[in-house]
């Protein structure tokens, strides 16, 4: 008899004929996260893997392992070779452990058709053994305070918690993208879903110093070693946009400040994407939610770039938003007040509703190439480590 760590992959079932390649990441990701645990073994079996190491450490590698995409739910099992007698041990040894327990049930299934009694047998025969050996436990198949799993495979595991992970699919499996992370509250939940997706991401972010103050610039490194917790290491790439929101100021309307300004910063994106290959930028836009923010001017900005634009907080309301960012716990830095570039030179009335053609009069204005390469050139790049 031996304690291990049963862990369920959940979607990547759904995979076909790339599920070893998921499952494979998956593992890989579980391995870094648990780095600083002495591992024994990790080993796959009929759509789990097992982890075999030290008990007394099972707690704290859940807490690590929970936040790793792709795992749905991971269990402290025993795992028996597969007799009976064997069973009914683990059975007992695991409702000892529960003295709390008034009512129970067993859910065996039989994956290894070659052993010789099948799963509602096995429920039968393991529920009499408890009751046999607790007389003060009676079952209740509907609303049991204790459940007793039970999985015939190669061994045969028994387990009672089914301790629920982030789900998804594990990060690298879905390419790369650039997070444009401003500091709010939106763009490191997007981060977060898109990461949940299976994509390894970097982080862009942009201010306006001297306008801006430097604690802005490390509130949102501050974001980024939250979101390196769930989605590993990442390069932090920060961009001065001053210079361009002068240029802006200067020479174009003051009503498409905001327009302008963010056709730049996905150009710098870009530019980068192409630099570190990202396959994409995600933003945390939601539909409404501000005057860059309306569909026309969604429109606009897409048209700035050609590369793919992802925004997985499209739909979304504040409060749903709000709701993640607390799960995630990035939420008490977002609402630090330090202002961002996006409040310098912020105009009274903003367009709402851009006209491409009226917005590529007022950039030919502009030195554009001059300008995104500049900020290029002039970019700092950290990088950003997981928590310990």
């Amino acid at each position: 008899m031996k304690r291990v760590l049963s862990v369920s992959y959940g979607e990547l079932t759904l995979k076909g004929a790339n599920r070893s390649r998921f499952e494979d990441r998956a593992i890989f990701k579980v391995r870094k996260s648990l780095k600083n645990f002495d591992i024994e073994k990790i080993y796959k079996e009929q759509g789990k893997f097992y982890i075999e190491g030290d008990p007394d450490n099972f707690p704290a590698m859940i807490e690590k392992m929970k936040k790793v995409f792709g795992i749905v739910s991971i269990s402290p099992a025993l795992r028996v070779e597969k007799t009976l007698e064997n069973v009914d041990e683990a059975v007992q040894l695991l409702v000892k452990e529960y003295p709390e327990a008034k009512t129970f049930k067993v859910q065996a299934h039989r994956t290894d058709k070659s052993f010789p009694m099948k799963s509602p047998e096995m429920n039968g025969h393991l529920g009499g053994v408890v009751l046999k050996n607790f007389p003060d436990i009676k079952v209740d198949v509907h609303h049991p305070d204790l459940i007793i799993y039970v999985e015939v495979k190669k061994y045969i595991y028994i387990y009672t918690e089914k301790i629920q992970g982030f789900g998804g699919l594990p990060v690298g499996s879905g390419g790369r993208g650039l997070l444009l992370l401003s500091g709010g509250i939106d763009s490191p939940v997007a981060g977060y879903l898109m990461a949940g997706r299976g994509m390894e991401l970097g982080a862009l972010h942009f201010h306006s110093y001297p306008f801006t103050p430097t604690r802005g610039e490390d509130k949102a490194k501050q974001l980024a070693s939250i979101l390196a917790d769930y989605c590993g290491p990442l390069s932090f790439y920060s961009i001065n946009l001053l210079p361009i929101q002068k240029a802006i100021r200067q020479n174009c309307r003051e009503r498409e400040m905001t327009i302008l300004s963010r056709r730049f910063m996905m150009r710098i994106g870009e530019e980068i994407c192409k630099k570190y290959s990202y396959q994409a930028m995600i933003t945390g836009e939601s539909l409404g939610q501000v005057a860059s923010q309306t569909v026309e001017s969604i429109g606009v900005i897409n048209h700035a770039v050609n590369l793919p634009i992802l925004r997985p907080l499209i739909g979304m309301d504040k409060r749903q938003i709000t709701e993640i960012s607390q799960d995630i716990e990035s939420y008490e830095v977002s609402i630090l007040p330090y202002e961002d570039c996006c409040t310098v030179f912020l105009p009274d009335r903003p367009v709402t509703k851009p006209r491409l053609e009226d917005i590529l009069e007022s950039e030919r204005k502009l030195d554009i190439d001059t300008l995104v390469e500049q900020a290029v050139e002039n970019m700092e790049i950290t990088k950003i480590q997981v928590r310990e």
